[in-house]
This record gives structure tokens, C-alpha cells and sequence, in this order.
């Protein structure tokens, strides 16, 4: 079968069973694993599908996928992100890491500083970040949202606003090619809108994953933070709007 036939396929698979798994795909087509997982990363790249462990979804504008698919969707990239976000950040200074899974990787990255106060609404952040013995670590409190450790609500932003941040590394669940940040969940919202007002330098890490999904509620404006960090060049106009804006764009390879 033609791979732009397999394609058209795999995407109608997709929509009527809600995800698709690449040894299901392989065995339905009679090709390679290695073919199928070539078709979903073409497809995940045009935006048609999302990766997840073992196959891909359809990408969705009003629910996240689930978060250990969001963990490792993209990891190479989030790393590469996390990276350069550490290598950026300072010794002896205080900053906010909320949800995400890119935010995480950031933690991680960030355990041979010293010095530093970390506060964050989420709990795996605080685990990752409790082996650095030269971190402070402050967890906000709030309602746990048992799905990916957050904490939300406004217990969550009444504790925020008790601090002003050096800088705040915020993660996103979509940002569209009019430079808005998007997520799913309004209390989230709510609570990444006061990290901003409570933060002198605020920087959005967002892998290109980010630029190919939808979600209904926002955050703000890539116009509101001073750097976006991501693992690709940025699609469309936002190149422009950026410089506009004086945003600081860093790619990271």
C-alpha cells in the first residue's frame, strides 16, 4: 500500500478507535514496525497525530492526553530545552517551576546548582529537586490533581502571591500561531497568571509539539514573557511578533 494511502488509514483508524498502536498498525498493513513508526512521525510532524509510548492519538483541542504520554513525547527535545534553560540560569537566585512535563526535565537539569530556592506546584518537580541538597524547596500547597501531581486553585495562588520570583520557568499544553499560550484546565490558568505578575524574568519553555496541538483556555501572550525557549524555529510570523514584542527566542539543539 502507498505510505499517502497507509496515512490516510491510519488517521481514519485513529478517529474511529481513539488511538493507534504500532504493532496493531503494523499487523493491519503487513509492513515493518520500523514503517509504521516512520508513518506516525510523519503524521505527528504535519500535525495530524500525536506520539504517545507504543503508537500515537489524535491531537485534541479540549482534553490533554494522558501525562505519561506526555512525558515522553518529544523527550530528546525537552531535554535539549531543559538544557539550555539550566545552563542559563544562575547560582543564588529564586525561581518557580510550575506543571509540565518540561518543566520537569528542567528539574533535572538543574542539580548541580547551588543555592537556589525552587517553588513550584508540582509535586514532581519537589521530589526531583529534593536530591539537591543545595536547593530550597518550597511546594505551594493547593488541590492535587492526581493525573500529574499538580496543584491548583486558588489556595495554590494566594500562596504565589506571598512571593516575587527571580524567575519563572512555565510549561504550556499549546501555543498558536497568533503567539497565544494556551491550556486545558482553567484553574491552572488562573495559577500561571499569577506566576507571571509575581516574576521579574518569565520564560516559556515549549518543545515544537507544542506549536501542533489546540487548547481552549489562555494564558497570555508570548508578548507577556521574555523568552521562549524551544527545541525548533518557531512557525509562521511568530519569528516577527517575537522581535516585536522583545521577546527573546533561543532555539535548543
Amino acid at each position: 500500500m502507498a505510505q499517502s494511502f497507509r496515512h490516510s488509514e491510519i488517521i481514519e483508524i485513529a478517529r474511529r478507535e481513539g488511538k493507534v498502536t504500532v504493532e496493531a498498525l503494523a499487523d493491519h498493513f503487513g509492513v515493518t514496525l520500523q514503517t509504521i513508526r516512520r508513518d506516525l512521525t510523519d503524521l505527528a510532524e504535519e500535525g495530524k497525530l500525536d506520539r504517545v509510548h507504543g503508537g500515537a492519538v489524535l491531537p485534541s483541542g479540549t482534553i490533554n492526553i494522558g501525562y505519561e504520554d506526555r512525558r515522553i513525547l518529544n523527550e530528546e527535545g525537552k531535554r535539549a530545552v531543559a538544557r539550555t534553560v539550566a545552563d542559563h540560569l544562575p547560582d543564588n537566585c529564586s525561581i518557580f517551576l510550575n506543571i509540565g512535563t518540561t518543566t520537569e526535565a528542567v528539574a533535572a537539569a538543574l542539580m548541580g546548582h547551588r543555592d537556589i530556592m525552587v517553588v513550584t506546584n508540582n509535586m514532581n518537580v519537589a521530589n526531583i529537586l529534593s536530591r539537591n541538597e543545595s536547593c530550597q524547596v518550597i511546594v505551594t500547597g493547593g488541590a492535587l490533581r492526581r493525573s500529574d501531581g499538580g496543584l491548583i486553585g486558588p489556595l495554590t495562588s494566594d500562596v504565589i502571591r506571598q512571593f516575587k520570583f527571580d524567575y519563572a520557568v512555565i510549561g504550556c499544553s499549546a501555543l498558536d500561531v497568533e503567539g497565544d499560550i494556551l491550556d486545558f484546565d482553567i484553574q491552572e490558568v488562573g495559577v500561571s497568571q499569577t506566576i507571571l505578575r509575581q516574576s521579574r524574568e518569565v520564560w516559556l519553555v515549549a518543545d515544537h509539539t507544542k506549536f501542533q496541538r489546540n487548547a481552549p483556555a489562555r494564558i497570555a501572550s508570548l508578548s507577556d514573557v521574555n523568552a521562549i525557549y524551544t527545541d525548533r524555529d518557531l512557525p509562521g510570523e511568530l519569528p516577527q511578533s517575537c522581535a516585536d514584542w522583545s521577546t527573546r527566542v533561543v532555539v535548543c539543539r
